[in-house]
């Protein structure tokens, strides 16, 4: 049973990123644990990571795990902006568009970066 979830998995990430142009913007990497969020920003042309960003540096934080992945994607937007990026491609891998990876997304955005 769990081969059959993880051939699912590896699949929809495959789609996934089949489907994401990749036309000179950079993207948006998420991961997501039990516990942390880990999110980078990743230039595919250079094969080069441009910011990278977790829950667990964000320490003093407080608040459920969405509230987390809010305040993450405000980071990493402003980590972005440094690099002077302001538009990204956000690969979810194979994590469903919902929930934290939705909060991340909006945080993102909130952060100035258009998604």
């Amino acid at each position: 049973m769990r081969r059959k979830i993880e051939q699912r998995a590896r699949r929809r990430a495959l789609r996934v990123r089949g489907r994401l142009t990749r036309g000179g913007h950079p993207r948006v990497s998420v991961f997501r644990s039990a516990r942390n969020m880990y999110a980078q920003l990743i230039d595919d042309n250079a094969q080069h990571t441009l910011a990278s960003c977790s829950t667990l540096e964000l320490k003093n934080l407080s608040g459920d795990k969405k509230e987390k992945a809010y305040a993450l994607g405000l980071e990493l937007a402003k980590r972005a902006q440094a690099h002077s990026v302001s538009q990204v491609i956000f690969d979810r891998g194979t994590f469903l568009y919902h929930g934290r990876v939705k909060a991340l997304a909006d945080g993102l955005r909130a952060g100035g970066l258009t998604v």
